[in-house]
């Protein structure tokens, strides 16, 4: 990150990268990142898929029914907003533009845990209210939401303001 100059000569902090080498350490970081978040979107996905063809479904009530529906296509997104960074990587690779390609990769990311976040709530939802009709069961799953939004962006976003050195 250049900083000041000095003698008209471009002074950096942090590390001494070009603006193509830190796009390409984003990227694999990106992708590293991807990769867990694609597996468990994807798991979960698989598993809600085949929840239709079982004979418990035929015994839903209607609410879980569309619990259930909303909850398909919220995956799906998810889904498709977490494989979305490498599609954008393949049809982009070569242009010169991956500065620009790291940075709507990450814009998707974000979707996507966002996305990954609520198909993760409506999934315990439906289950819990199926498995124990409940009245507690909103409680616990506000609590489960408020443990995930703690756990991947509170205490990232404190991280970040935390121990992010500050323009002098």
């Amino acid at each position: 990150m250049v900083t000041a100059t000095e003698g008209g000569a471009a002074r950096r902090r942090g590390r001494n990268e070009t603006e193509d080498e830190r796009a390409d350490r984003m990227w694999v970081e990106l992708l590293q990142e991807v990769r867990v978040a694609q597996m468990g979107v994807q798991i979960l996905f698989g598993f809600l898929l085949t929840v239709v063809f079982t004979s418990k479904y035929d015994d839903l009530e209607p609410t879980d029914r569309t619990i259930y529906i909303v909850t398909v296509v919220l995956g799906a997104a998810a889904t498709g907003a977490l494989i979305g960074p490498v599609s954008l990587h393949r049809l982009v690779s070569g242009r010169r533009i991956k500065p620009k390609a790291v940075e709507w990769a990450s814009r998707l990311t974000f979707v996507g845990l966002v996305l990954l976040l609520v198909t993760m709530a409506a999934s315990l939802l439906l289950i819990l209210r199926v498995a124990t009709h409940d009245s507690y069961v909103p409680w616990l799953v506000a609590a489960v939401v408020l443990w995930y939004v703690l756990c991947w962006f509170v205490l990232p976003l404190w991280t970040r303001h935390r121990y992010t050195e500050r323009e002098r």
